[in-house]
């Protein structure tokens, strides 16, 4: 399930792939655009940024703009920035695998068998989907906002 900091996160990437990549967007303004507690925004956009997404600059004419293209960032690198891995349990995940301890053989599991189908579904759809293309749909941000409410 993704969780409200991954929504809150992908809808800040949006509206700074909408934006004018050469001029910082205040956090406040990020959080109005896209619908978030300016708050809790804050610690998003810092572990964004420490992930090399954004690049911040202090004071009046201060924000934050994204690093690289928006086009070279999917949806799928930044809910594993800010989720974790996307397989729905450990023993599904390509970068995050943990066998099921009451499990006595994982490669003949039906459930891990389904879940790594989930996880591979999943991720060819994230993967295949750029912050430019949120981005370039205002009305996807929008969506993305009501979706949350």
């Amino acid at each position: 399930m993704l969780t409200q900091k991954a929504k809150y996160a992908l809808r800040s990437l949006a509206v700074l792939a909408a934006a004018d990549p050469h001029v910082p967007l205040p956090i406040h303004e990020i959080a109005d655009r896209a619908h978030a507690p300016q708050k809790f925004l804050e610690a998003i956009l810092l572990e964004l940024r420490r992930h090399g997404v954004l690049v911040s600059t202090r004071g009046k004419a201060g924000g934050y703009v994204l690093a690289r293209p928006a086009d070279e960032l999917t949806v799928g690198d930044v809910i594993r920035m800010v989720d974790g891995p996307l397989a729905p349990i450990p023993c599904a995940s390509l970068t995050a695998y943990r066998p099921c301890a009451d499990c006595p053989d994982p490669e003949s599991c039906a459930i891990r068998s389904v879940m790594r189908r989930v996880r591979d579904a999943t991720a060819a759809i994230l993967d295949h989907t750029s912050i430019a293309e949120i981005g370039a749909a205002p009305q996807m941000i929008e969506k993305l906002a009501e979706a949350a409410a």
